[in-house]
């Protein structure tokens, strides 16, 4: 048999990048025109994409790009972080609704191909276990899109034999919290399987994000994760500007930054502090509490929320930080520095903080590198993983944070990981603050004109619980006609059913607090 990639007339596999392979390559915030994407049968699709996983690349987005309904299209975003490059491919179904699973070869891939079989009716042939991912449909009421439903639950997995029961927790908690329905297989206190089912927040982010006025897209996008308005607004706004092809002034991008570590920080503070308080340690509990509020406080004095909505916007920043303010902030980073650090040695010495952090709740690499896990929970098992540096864009082009990273992958590695990123990024905030430049309003965004027709977009942030994507597809007049957001939490939930396995289930709160993933992220 002829090999796929010689039927392409394309060279051998000699390189460990995306070379060779029939993708279109850009940058993070690059645009590409469609007629630019390569478009392959499903076979030649697979192929591809398993070939660009064995060179390094990651599956970061696939979804169906805007056009007949009966001939879906579906695109794929492989991420090659080692080249900082992105390959952009798409499948072309025609009036086919299978195609050949690549779960069973890339797991990075099952949220997504659950994502087009609800959504779209496209089944993978072959997914090893083929499950609605939001809208909780049994599998053979998951119509073509826009087709009346029929709401049904899709049964659970069972696990039967001596000593095994099952424990339901959720979808409504005993506290305020976001909705999400766990169901444990368990035998006697261990765990032995863990399906997790969402869905309950869906409240249609991404047709919001295509067909609403742009002034009111960009407040969908702050909205996705309430906790990470920051990170979504910035990949939303990168997103418009790589489509109009304009980069924002040099001082815009630098607070962009300074508002991007801030969240981070206020987010890591506070879930040091729920760590503390999961495992009964109230005295750190309190204080990095208390110091997640000084944080949010800062965003407050920047953009006038303490979640930093309203800071970021489509060409730059709303806001300047003028030198009195920054004279004010920088002393009270400072301090805050070396309380944190007072504090973290207290909890990461203490005997009861080690005995329920160590070796609870593992994730080891290989399997964190198989379900393509981002952010600290990825480099936490000892994934060298950032988009930052990896696939820098912004102020992150030429400031540097350090990659923090440890190998264990159990909660206290989790735990450890935040810390570290916590003072790297102080350390950046204060080397941003302390540069001085033109404050003017030419200084802190740039005009925004209209995208181009028949184009495709895709900006990635770090954001503090990991990689966000967003990218978008124009039609022909320069419309919005497609829009697809990934929050972290969707490569991340599967993570936390893998690290529950084994663990007494007593150590649930504590290992899911550990993630502390997003439900409205994942559930758009």
């Amino acid at each position: 048999m002829t090999h796929w990639m010689d039927r392409l007339g394309l060279p051998g596999l000699d390189t460990l990048d995306l070379d060779g392979l029939p993708v279109a390559r850009m940058r993070n915030g690059g645009c590409l025109a469609l007629d630019e994407v390569p478009r392959l049968s499903p076979a030649d699709f697979h192929a591809a994409c398993v070939e660009a996983r064995a060179r390094g690349a990651r599956l970061s987005a696939m979804f169906v790009l805007p056009g007949d309904e009966r001939e879906r299209t579906v695109a794929a975003v492989l991420a090659h972080d080692a080249t900082s490059q992105l390959g952009v491919v798409a499948m072309v179904l025609g009036g086919a609704r299978s195609y050949p699973s690549l779960t069973a070869e890339i797991p990075q891939a099952h949220p997504f191909e659950r994502e087009l079989f609800e959504r779209y009716g496209l089944r993978p042939e072959g997914h090893p276990w083929l499950k609605p991912l939001r809208r909780n449909l049994a599998l053979e009421d998951a119509p073509p899109a826009r087709a009346p439903r029929r709401e049904a639950f899709a049964d659970f997995h069972r696990t039967a034999g001596d000593g095994v029961h099952e424990v339901a927790v959720g979808p409504v908690h005993a506290g305020v919290i976001e909705p999400g329905h766990f169901r444990f297989q368990c035998r006697g206190e261990r765990v032995m399987h863990l399906e997790i089912r969402l869905g309950y927040q869906h409240r249609g982010a991404e047709a919001l994000l295509r067909d609403a006025a742009p002034v009111r897209r960009l407040a969908v996008a702050e909205s996705i994760a309430g906790d990470t308005a920051i990170g979504h607004s910035l990949a939303h706004c990168a997103l418009r500007e790589a489509l109009a092809g304009v980069e924002p002034p040099l001082e815009a991008q630098r607070l962009r930054g300074v508002g991007l570590e801030l969240e981070r920080i206020a987010n890591h503070v506070g879930d040091l502090g729920a760590l503390c308080g999961d495992i009964g340690f109230l005295p750190g509990s309190a204080w990095f509490g208390r110091m997640r509020g000084d944080f949010l406080n800062m965003l407050m004095l920047i953009s006038g929320n303490r979640f930093g909505r309203g800071l970021v916007k489509p060409g730059g920043v709303r806001f300047a930080v003028p030198e009195t303010l920054a004279g004010f902030i920088l002393p009270l980073l400072n301090r805050l520095e070396d309380e944190l650090s007072e504090v973290s040695e207290i909890v990461f010495d203490s005997p009861s903080v080690l005995g329920r952090f160590e070796d609870a709740g593992v994730l080891d690499r290989v399997a964190a590198e198989d379900l393509g896990i981002v952010g600290p929970a990825a480099r936490a098992s000892g994934c060298d993983r950032d988009v930052r540096r990896d696939h820098p864009a912004g102020i992150h082009r030429f400031a540097l944070v350090p990659v923090a990273m440890v190998e264990a992958g159990d909660v206290m590695s989790r735990a450890l990981v935040r810390w570290l990123e916590v003072q790297r990024s102080l350390q950046f905030v204060r080397e941003q603050l302390r540069m001085r430049h033109s404050q003017g309003a030419s200084a802190l965004a740039c005009d925004v004109p209209p995208p181009p027709p028949s184009s495709v977009a895709v900006a990635m942030v770090e954001g503090w619980r990991g990689e966000i994507v967003h990218a978008s597809v124009t039609d022909a007049d320069g419309r919005v006609a497609g829009y697809s957001v990934v929050d972290p939490s969707v490569h991340n939930w599967f993570g936390l059913a893998f690290a529950m396995r084994d663990n007494p289930i007593s150590d649930f709160p504590l290992c899911n607090k550990s993630f502390n993933l997003s439900y409205a992220g994942h559930d758009l």
